[in-house]
């Protein structure tokens, strides 16, 4: 994956099919939904954390003091990533291994923040993402989960959606996750990603202009997937999928 040449300002329309943007605070359900929503409409399936933690993973790996925003721009462009799109086993690749756990460690989750701030990273990986995304609305669409996607990686996205979640909801979610991990640290922990997220300088974690707000603290997985691909058959006409 190389930097592309492409005015990174610039966010090419998609020509065929649907572009579903999730954006959306750590906990608050964004990945379970997406490839819900993906699953059930016959879309493909992007998430773009994935790839930063990909990244961060790689840099840890090196040697690479993730606290250094210069040393982590000097060595940006060699990560190789590959990003599988299948909603029911999607699939990250870092220089042709499989990095799907790795990139969920401890160690990770700590750095994910300090290197997904660093602009030059941002871009070549915004680059990839758009890359990506064409590619899919070349055919039924794409569900793509991140940060900044509706307000920045495809602001053109015919539906966008920001999910949020009560603090401690979101804690006692990512706590199972992670296989009854300390609910207060992880609620510590995810309130100072959303303050990292919000407060830098280059695409900081915002709703995006005209993305409906879904707060999913009082609802079920399957409650907020049916939202999602409601409001996806209402505004964009997408295929009817599976009921």
């Amino acid at each position: 994956m190389s930097r592309a040449a492409e005015d990174p300002t610039q966010h090419p329309a998609a020509t065929g099919g649907v572009v579903v943007a999730v954006d959306g605070t750590s906990g608050s359900g964004k990945s379970s939904t997406s490839r819900g929503v993906a699953d059930r409409l016959g879309l493909r399936y992007l998430d773009t954390g994935a790839m930063y933690r990909a990244v961060t993973c790689w840099m840890l790996r090196h040697g690479v003091d993730v606290h250094d925003a210069e040393a982590v721009a000097a060595r940006s462009d060699e990560p190789r990533l590959e990003s599988g799109t299948d909603p029911l086993a999607p699939t990250i690749l870092l220089d042709g291994d499989d990095v799907s756990t790795a990139i969920r460690r401890d160690d990770v989750n700590a750095a994910v923040s300090p290197v997904s701030a660093v602009p030059e990273v941002r871009e070549r990986l915004t680059a990839a993402m758009r890359s990506l995304i064409r590619e899919a609305a070349e055919g039924p669409g794409i569900v793509v989960e991140g940060r900044d996607i509706g307000s920045v990686v495809w602001p053109d996205a015919q539906v966008k959606v920001y999910l949020s979640a009560a603090a401690a909801a979101r804690a006692s979610r990512r706590a199972l996750e992670e296989g009854g991990s300390d609910v207060e640290a992880t609620r510590a922990s995810l309130l100072a990603r959303d303050q990292i997220d919000s407060g830098r300088a280059v695409a900081p974690l915002v709703r995006a202009d005209g993305a409906v707000h879904v707060d999913t603290t009082g609802h079920t997985l399957d409650e907020v997937i049916g939202i999602v691909v409601g409001l996806v058959r209402d505004r964009a006409g997408a295929p009817a999928g599976r009921p």
